[in-house]
């Protein structure tokens, strides 16, 4: 019925992103969390870059869309991009009806 799509994006795309995937009704609400510090593996050598975190929420229906305009929109050649199921037993039932329609295609 609804996931969450987690994705990094360095500082300065971050609201960029966000803002063309909420317009786009590809997501009904994109959380941008600054201040990330991510450090990995890339090319064989570790790297550490300053990151926002980008937590989309999305029907289920409108993942596959919203993860192929992540990866058309962002600037990284290998975005993460990490879809999480949301338990909607447990979840308020108005938000997800919320995020439905926010999307622009309810079921």
């Amino acid at each position: 019925m609804m996931n969450l799509v987690l994705c990094t994006s360095g500082v300065d795309a971050a609201s960029e992103l966000a803002d063309s995937l909420v317009s786009d009704r590809l997501a009904a609400c994109v959380n941008i969390i600054p201040g990330i510090q991510s450090v990995y593996r890339w090319k064989g050598e570790v790297c550490r870059d300053a990151e926002a975190l980008l937590v989309c929420k999305v029907s289920a229906a409108c993942t596959r869309e919203l993860v192929d305009a992540i990866r058309e929109r962002h600037p990284y050649d290998t975005p993460e991009i990490l879809v999480v199921p949301v338990d909607a037993q447990q979840s308020d039932a108005r938000y997800l009806e919320w995020v439905l329609h926010a999307c622009g295609r309810p079921t």
